[in-house]
């Protein structure tokens, strides 16, 4: 049978309903009926479009110990308390710690004592503590908060995603679907399983940031994704005081051009101590504490490139804003 009469199927929208979703987008905006989910730092939701917003994918990259981790818990720990109305849940993609890892870490976050001690391994858990950690937990279970642990491959990640948004979907009265809002947190992306058809691990985040555009665009999801750095952020001549190579960079994202150009968001977070760097960049900003962190706002595509000081308090899994350390004064000449 000829095909010639078929009608093709439209692959394209016109301009016209670009332009209506946007009147409307921004209508609900100032109505406050569609708002971005507020982070636990207003410098962070000022760099960005006052907090994250939904179909969007954000990348935070840092070396190991920088804080990325610290930050991704606790966007997702406060998040319905800052939150209050919104309805939406969490589906974390955990595969580098165990659920119960992160479980304790909260704890640690909530009632201030350091994981260790809460391990009885810096001086034994005390009774209260132990309860102030049951009822902690009674009270967050309540939480519609789902974790994967399992590494997978990009293809199983979106089957696993689409699933998880079918399942927790609904119908309006006309037999439309209604799709439920989440939070999805990969922590963090070198950690997925490479396909017997991809090359190597950069042909891999190709493939992810691909998958994750695609799936921004058809749920209402909002990705946080933690990323390495390329190891040449440590080689000494990043490391010179004073220096513009103590800031982090576009290009040190580990595959940058794989989820650069993907990201709506991109954030690099760098600790000086750990390079034993006392004045941080050109501005030769004073490093007086080793728990310093710097977060470079590198791409915000609806928000401000910029730089913020924060301060980790690892002894409480949580990281908290610093106002901006003074700059080494400058020597005048004696000439």
């Amino acid at each position: 049978m000829s095909n010639v009469n078929k009608t093709p199927k439209k692959k394209w929208n016109s301009q016209r309903e670009g332009f209506q979703e946007s009147l409307k987008y921004l209508q609900g905006r100032m109505q406050g009926q569609i708002k971005s989910i507020r982070t636990p730092w207003p410098k962070f939701n000022d760099a960005t479009t006052d907090g994250l917003e939904w179909n969007t994918i954000n990348v935070i990259g840092g070396r190991p110990a920088s804080g990325k981790t610290l930050i991704a818990e606790q966007i997702v720990r406060e998040s319905f308390n800052l939150n209050p109305g919104e309805d939406f849940r969490v589906l974390q993609f955990q595969f580098e710690m165990l659920a119960r890892t992160s479980a304790i870490r909260e704890y640690s976050s909530i009632i201030g004592k350091s994981y260790k001690y809460l391990c009885s391994a810096d001086g034994k858990l005390s009774t209260d503590d132990l309860q102030r950690c049951y009822d902690y937990a009674k009270q967050k279970v309540k939480y519609p908060i789902d974790v994967v642990e399992t590494p997978c491959t990009v293809d199983e990640f979106k089957e696993i995603v689409r699933d998880y948004m079918h399942f927790h979907s609904s119908y309006d009265s006309e037999g439309n679907i209604k799709f439920k809002s989440v939070i999805i947190t990969i922590d963090h992306s070198l950690l997925f399983k490479k396909a017997a058809y991809e090359k190597d691990k950069h042909d891999m985040l190709n493939n992810l940031g691909e998958a994750l555009t695609a799936l921004k665009k058809i749920y209402p999801v909002m990705f946080i994704v933690l990323s390495q750095l390329n190891r040449n952020v440590d080689s000494p001549e990043r490391s010179e005081e004073g220096k513009y190579g103590n800031y982090i960079l576009e290009s040190d994202l580990f595959g940058a051009d794989a989820l650069l150009q993907h990201a709506d968001n991109l954030i690099g977070i760098n600790r000086p101590a750990k390079q034993k760097i006392r004045f941080y960049g050109p501005d030769r900003y004073v490093i007086d504490d080793d728990r310093v962190l710097v977060l470079h706002f590198l791409k915000c595509r609806n928000g401000d490139t910029r730089m913020s000081f924060f301060r980790a308090e690892f002894e409480k899994m949580k990281i908290v804003e610093m106002i901006t350390p003074p700059q080494q004064e400058k020597r005048l000449s004696t000439k």
